[in-house]
């Protein structure tokens, strides 16, 4: 963690300003937590936020971190970190700011002006899921400054979250993120994961967490595992299999109206 901060800080200051950005935001999201009894649909204006501001911080410090070992020349790497970091920092501001208005971020075309800003969400949205398939089809194209296993494993976890990103073009599509009944009502705490039906958030957050999971997965395998680096390596590919067909599995199981955990 201390070498991807210091990374960071010094190839990507102002990505790297930004993503402290969202981290202060989160915790302004925990005090409204505390502060403010708003809810929507049963829960606290402030959830949302809290969830995206972490999850967008932990992408930005991947992007960030994981690009230094694309044989890019220095340009190239601050236009893709500076095109991330606006984009996101943007897309959290109108979060944030839906939430203390007390109204939706996602799917509210309630009125003009709401409906320029879920609009907005979506191209900026879209802008990264066209780095995310330049950084997939350049880590497949170029030799990155890693080991192949390293490498792989990046391949698999940039698949994985361009399978998540599709999933959330789905919940755009229906307007909704709960298969069944109406989003909202009984959900896993925090997460607020439908209980009582399909959520096709399941499948959206473990396939954007992909690029961190399978990576992190191999590295552990390369500096722990004292075995051939054939084993290696296809450890590494199973994981990657297994991981993204357990996102298959939680897709699958929303779309049939059925939640990942039953509490009811």
């Amino acid at each position: 963690m201390k070498n991807i901060i210091q990374t960071l800080r010094t190839n990507s200051p102002f990505l790297y300003g930004c993503i402290i950005f969202i981290l202060l935001l989160a915790v302004i999201s925990v005090a409204g937590l505390i502060l403010d009894e708003r809810t929507l649909k049963g829960v606290n204006v402030w959830i949302k936020p809290l969830k995206f501001n972490i999850s967008t911080a932990i992408y930005m410090s991947t992007v960030g971190f994981l690009i230094t070992f694309y044989p890019y020349s220095r340009l190239k790497t601050r236009l893709i970190n500076g095109v991330v970091a606006w984009t996101l920092l943007i897309e959290m501001i109108i979060i944030n700011l839906q939430a203390a208005r007390g109204v939706h971020s996602h799917y509210n075309v309630s009125n003009p002006f709401d409906g320029i800003l879920f609009g907005m969400m979506g191209i900026l949205i879209g802008v990264n899921v066209i780095i995310m398939l330049l950084l997939f089809m350049d880590a497949i194209r170029l030799r990155l400054k890693l080991e192949l296993m390293l490498q792989i494993a990046i391949v698999l976890g940039w698949i994985v979250v361009i399978g998540g990103s599709w999933v959330g073009g789905q919940m755009i599509g229906q307007m909704a993120h709960n298969v069944g009944v109406p989003d909202g009502g009984q959900g896993i705490p925090l997460l607020n994961w439908s209980t009582i039906a399909g959520d096709l958030r399941v499948a959206h957050f473990f396939g954007l967490h992909g690029i961190q999971v399978i990576p992190l997965f191999a590295l552990w395998v390369s500096n722990s595992w004292n075995v051939k680096k054939l084993a290696k390596f296809m450890a590494v590919v199973i994981f990657g299999l297994l991981y993204a067909s357990w996102i298959a599995f939680t897709f699958y199981q929303a779309k049939q109206g059925l939640p990942l955990i039953a509490l009811s």
